[in-house]
């Protein structure tokens, strides 16, 4: 039996891995689903190693590779990565594999199949020294989100951020909006939203939105220095750009 971790802080994505595992080799073994540098350390520090890691590369509290700054992972990993081939060379030779984002059944099963070929039995596994987890980390530290993970009833869309006019909280839930008219819940804060998108592209106007350039359908000038923003598809008249927030926003929209 194969025993297996997965490292990744977007539920439904781990889910979607952990389900695929499953289907492929109902014999694997998930011992854990971690989403954290800080959980992922604590494991490996309780718990015998296992026979392969999913570790995706960003979570929510760093990259994955500060877990090896911490703790010996001597382990074969198959990454999981929303960054295309050219800025992941540096290290695929250190692991088993890596996965894109979305994960295809395809792509996971010749992963897994390819590690059961190579990883097998006694060998040594390569471990990540300091001077390549300092190049990589240059790489990708703190890289701007590209796609979203929603669910639709039973099935899993990837949305990529092209496609997303805004972000906003209702209730207790936040959502993103796309051009295509359509509103998805998603399980990041406004606050963790923040952080994860790219300032030039998405700007963050009051406690309840994060917009888009491509979202402002009008702007109206009230008296008291007071904002008022018309969203593309909103029914919402009364979204204005909190006065803390005024002239980053107009400095936002000089770019």
């Amino acid at each position: 039996m194969m025993n297996v971790i997965i490292i990744e802080d977007e539920h439904l994505t781990a889910e979607r891995i952990k389900s695929l595992i499953l289907t492929i080799d109902s014999d694997i073994s998930i011992l854990a689903v971690l989403d954290s540098v800080k959980a992922s350390v604590e494991w490996f520090r309780k718990n015998d190693r296992p026979d392969l890691v999913f570790m995706d590369i960003q979570l929510a509290d760093g990259i994955s590779f500060d877990i090896f700054e911490r703790v010996a992972v001597e382990t074969p990993i198959i990454f999981i990565t929303a960054y295309q081939e050219y800025a992941i060379k540096a290290f695929q030779v250190y692991s088993v594999d890596y996965l894109l984002k979305p994960v295809t059944p395809e792509a996971l099963r010749a992963a897994i199949e390819k590690y059961r070929h190579y990883f097998t039995g006694n060998k040594d596994f390569p471990t990540i020294d300091s001077h390549l987890l300092g190049t990589i980390r240059k790489m990708i530290e703190k890289p701007h989100k590209t796609r979203f993970m929603v669910r639709i009833g039973e099935h899993i869309k990837s949305i990529e951020v092209d496609q997303i006019l805004y972000f906003f909280s209702f209730q207790k839930g936040t959502y993103l909006h796309t051009s295509e008219n359509r509103n998805y819940v998603i399980e990041y804060s406004l606050d963790a939203l923040s952080d994860m998108l790219d300032p030039e592209r998405f700007h963050r106007i009051n406690r309840s939105y994060i917009v888009s350039h491509q979202a402002i359908q009008s702007l109206t000038a009230l008296s008291g220095s007071k904002l008022r923003v018309t969203l593309l598809h909103s029914e919402n008249e009364e979204i204005y750009v909190s006065r803390d927030r005024l002239a980053h926003f107009r400095a936002w929209l000089d770019r």
